[in-house]
């Protein structure tokens, strides 16, 4: 029985490996918990160039928008859903073609990453540092994280974020405050 699996495992990758078709590199993941694919769900910059943004009708502006926003708003991280998802409502309309492919692409980024990148724990790439899109909402991060909580409390870029404190056990050096 093992064996057979062997020899179709071995078949198949012989297969691929010699299939005349090129392979291609395009990432592609399901929106929504559907086994539908997007056509904005791309991880490749080139295709991000040759995304179709059709905003010559209302229907079609409202679903695009309808759809970003959803993406925005549950995208399964608390802080990304509220600081995303607020700063696309207040924004979407006002938003161009290049500032909604900026959109898609930021949308795109894995969760954690983003919100080091956006409360500024860690630097990000340049690709992602020169997005509009990217710089418009970390402002408003920073500037919600400069007016609500305590500096003890905040990530000195290049260090770890402050995981807290503990009513129980207070530790030497720790913050005098815990996290807002």
């Amino acid at each position: 029985m093992a064996s057979l699996l062997v020899k179709r495992v071995a078949v198949s990758v012989h297969r691929v490996l010699n299939s005349s078709q090129p392979q291609s590199t395009t990432l592609l993941r399901p929106v929504f918990g559907y086994h539908k694919i997007s056509p904005f769900t791309s991880h490749s910059d080139s295709d991000n160039n040759s995304l179709h943004i059709d905003l010559s009708n209302q229907e079609s502006k409202r679903t695009l928008f309808n759809r970003l926003l959803y993406r925005s708003k549950q995208r399964g991280f608390l802080e990304l859903d509220l600081v995303l998802g607020k700063w696309v409502q207040n924004n979407i309309h006002s938003l161009d073609e290049n500032h909604i492919r900026s959109l898609i692409h930021l949308l795109d980024v894995e969760n954690p990453d983003l919100w080091k990148w956006l409360s500024g724990q860690e630097q990000p790439p340049e690709s992602i540092s020169i997005n509009p899109v990217f710089a418009a909402v970390q402002e408003g991060v920073m500037k919600n994280l400069d007016s609500h909580s305590s500096p003890e409390t905040r990530a000195t870029p290049g260090k770890p974020w402050v995981r807290g404190w503990d009513d129980i056990q207070k530790f030497r050096g720790g913050p005098s405050a815990g996290n807002q």
